[in-house]
């Protein structure tokens, strides 16, 4: 008799070797799925994937079938069963050599050798007409593929680019540049369509400032004083709201002209283009005439309104000048050789670049992707990719596990943040302006908070792996300005610039003096201090409410109530210049390298920052004259960049010693993977400088942070290095 598994042994055996097929199957459906999302980053390409999969099944079942019933079924099976091995057999290989071409494309290579650099990005430009634009996104592209008078190296220097020389007359009212010859512009084939001469600055010029192009860069000819740029700008403008005006009359009957809201046109004296200080005095000598002095005139030219165009090219192009790769011409490191938009953008080295020695990377691949904030980390540990930002949410977990390929960035000085006292509280009643007026007033107040002020224990809201690396100490920040040392270094500033404010016990020694006095005065604790916070800044909540729990901790609330509050979003025009606030927080950019970007402006005379000017208490206006002094006589001397830069810092010491304005950052440090040295890239404050791709190799891996803070140290010694070196040549 035989025993049941007998009889059902030939089919366990069959359901068994099914199951683990379809088990494989099942399993191998799964992954596949997994792996394309992964690899293409959408549901498109999953949904793909699935057709793909189902429809060899929705085709020859039925054929299937028929050809079982015709021919062995164990043969059937076994062919069937033969093809899906073979058929995961060729996957397997297939994922083999997909996974070595991304590991060869890990070294940064080309087919052919050449250096490759692979990054994402998830903002379209709107123009890439550079003439118009002002924007940072709008304007990477055009800083590779268009060169400038001069341009900045590693460290800073100045450096010749498309001008190979310039002078300049005494009082620095006249530039001459005498530009390279034999530099072309090439379209983006590579191909010659014309030579680089000074006529082409010129044209640039003239498109900018005339209104009807609409140029936001009419304001960089502005600040430098171009003659008569300002006053053509204005007289293109008048013509321009001419063209719809209607007529109507003044209060006396004459005849005049109403722009649409029904004001009156007020007429502008005629200038013609051939009036402004941009002239080509032949083919290679170009002459910028300015109104006033203006040693820093080279710091400007990293600028959009001051690159070149081919005018011919940019009248035959007309409105579309700058809408696609086929619209721009290219003098530059780079050719932007590709422009999809919303698909990818590749810029290739120029072959007939002037300078080519310097341009380390054949091709910069950039594809877009909306959703490279989340995906870039993940594609970059990958291989995908060569650059990524790490989120602050990843940062921490990131640092445990890729610390040897995380850095951050090179110091950012493009701006300068500051705490700052209001000397005209506009603020509401309820915050007591009246008695905040008497508080502010007295300098041992101020020196309380300023000293009492914890910035780094402020600065764990930006950055709280290395909130130090972000102290600034001075208003003009390390890296903004230098001659033969950095700015900061001169007219005592150094006190501040390698010191530390904080100081537990001074700050409540000037407690104690400020409550006498003040009390003698009338004023009332504890002083309300009203402190609106920016809410377009990251974190600065975050940042007001550390602010208020520290210097509440240590000064007392029976001195000091620090009332914080969410600003207006339109922070600039509703709050700071507004004057609604005690204290807050403020930040300026330089467009320009000079003492007096930062010096000047924020403080002077009619500014919209702390109003200084408007305060009445003797011994304030005392203090504020003696700074006024010293920025005239700065302002005077032209012609000694030492004596500039130490009269300069001697007038914002006096903004310091008297605590009219407490230091505390620059812009936030970003943490990324990066197979770029950051240091090798030009650097400069201002202008598209730090936007440049030449200079840089694409490296192996990206630097460790030990390993980027050694090179960063040495960096910061070879600098120094530098700048004394330019100043004596």
């Amino acid at each position: 008799m035989k025993h049941w598994y007998s009889e059902w042994k030939d089919f366990f055996f069959l359901w068994f070797g099914q199951s683990i097929s379809q088990l494989g199957s099942r399993m191998t459906a799964f992954a596949l799925v997994l792996w394309s999302y992964e690899r293409a980053q959408t549901v498109t390409s999953v949904a793909v994937l699935a057709l793909c999969s189902y429809l060899p099944e929705m085709l020859f079942t039925f054929l299937g079938g028929s050809v079982a019933d015709r021919v062995s079924r164990k043969a059937v099976m076994f062919l069937s069963d033969l093809t899906a091995a073979l058929g995961t057999l060729a996957l397997l290989l297939a994922l083999a050599m997909a996974l070595s071409l991304a590991a060869c494309g890990d070294s940064n290579s080309g087919d052919d050798g050449s250096a490759v650099y692979r990054t994402l990005y998830s903002a379209e430009v709107e123009t890439m007409n550079y003439l118009t634009t002002t924007t940072a996104n709008n304007l990477e592209i055009p800083a590779n593929v268009v060169d400038t008078l001069i341009e900045y190296d590693c460290y800073g220097v100045v450096q010749p680019a498309l001008a190979e020389s310039w002078e300049h007359n005494d009082d620095y009212t006249e530039w001459t540049f005498h530009i390279r010859q034999g530099v072309k512009w090439v379209d983006k084939d590579g191909n010659e369509v014309a030579e680089v001469t000074a006529q082409d600055w010129v044209d640039a010029a003239h498109y900018i400032l005339d209104a009807k192009n609409d140029s936001g860069s009419e304001y960089n000819f502005e600040v430098a004083q171009v003659t008569n740029a300002a006053a053509y700008y204005e007289y293109t403008a008048y013509q321009l709201a001419l063209e719809t005006a209607t007529d109507g009359t003044d209060d006396n009957g004459n005849p005049v002209k109403l722009d649409e809201n029904g004001d009156m046109i007020e007429e502008v004296p005629e200038v013609s283009a051939d009036d402004i200080g941009v002239k080509a005095t032949d083919t290679y000598t170009l002459v910028y005439t300015l109104d006033s002095p203006c040693s820093y005139f080279l710091s400007m030219l990293c600028w959009a309104a001051y690159m070149p165009v081919n005018g011919e090219f940019l009248a035959e192009c007309g409105d579309s000048f700058g809408t696609s790769a086929e619209t721009l011409l290219f003098c530059g490191p780079f050719i932007l050789s590709t422009f999809e938009p919303q698909v990818q953008r590749v810029m290739t080295k120029n072959a007939a670049y002037w300078d080519i020695d310097n341009v380390h990377i054949d091709t910069i691949q950039m594809t877009y992707n909306a959703e490279s904030s989340t995906l870039a980390t993940q594609m970059y540990l990958d291989g995908s990719i060569d650059y990524a930002d790490i989120s602050a949410d990843l940062l921490t977990s990131l640092l445990e596990t890729h610390s040897d390929q995380i850095h951050y960035s090179r110091p950012d000085v493009s701006y300068s943040y500051w705490y700052l006292f209001n000397f005209d509280p506009k603020f509401d009643e309820e915050y007591e302006p009246d008695n905040w007026r008497i508080a502010v007033n007295n300098e041992n107040f101020r020196q309380s908070i300023m000293h009492g002020l914890d910035r780094v224990n402020a600065l764990q809201a930006k950055d709280a792996n290395d909130p130090e690396s972000l102290l600034s100490n001075t208003i003009t920040p390390l890296g903004a300005a230098s001659a033969s040392q950095d700015y900061a270094y001169y007219g005592g500033l150094d006190k501040y610039t390698d010191g530390e404010t904080f100081d537990a016990e001074l700050a409540l020694e000037y407690k104690e003096k400020a409550m006498a006095e003040l009390e003698a005065e009338g004023c009332t604790f504890p002083v309300i201090v009203y402190y609106p916070y920016n809410p377009n800044e990251t974190n600065s909540d975050s940042m007001a409410q550390l602010v208020e729990q520290q210097l509440e901790g240590l000064l007392g609330t029976d001195y000091i109530d620090v009332v914080i509050q969410q600003g207006n979003e339109s922070f600039l025009t509703m709050v700071r210049r507004a004057g609604n606030y005690g204290i807050t927080l403020c930040n300026w950019g330089a467009d320009y390298s000079d003492a007096s970007a930062y010096v000047v402006d924020p403080f002077d005379e009619d500014s919209s920052y702390s109003f200084i000017y408007r305060s009445d208490d003797p011994e304030t206006q005392g203090y504020y004259q003696q700074y006024l002094d010293l920025v005239e006589t700065a302002l005077a001397t032209t012609d000694d960049i030492e004596a500039r830069y130490e009269t300069f810092a001697q007038a914002e010491a006096v903004l310091l010693d008297h605590a009219f304005a407490i230091p505390i950052k620059t812009n936030d440090r970003e943490y990324s993977f990066s197979k770029l040295n950051p240091l090798e890239g030009s650097y400069a404050s201002f202008g598209f400088a730090t936007s440049r791709y030449k200079f840089q190799h694409v490296l192996e891996k990206s630097m460790g942070m030990e390993e980027f803070e050694q090179a960063y140290q040495t960096w910061l010694e070879e600098r120094d290095a530098a700048l004394a070196a330019a100043a004596e040549s």
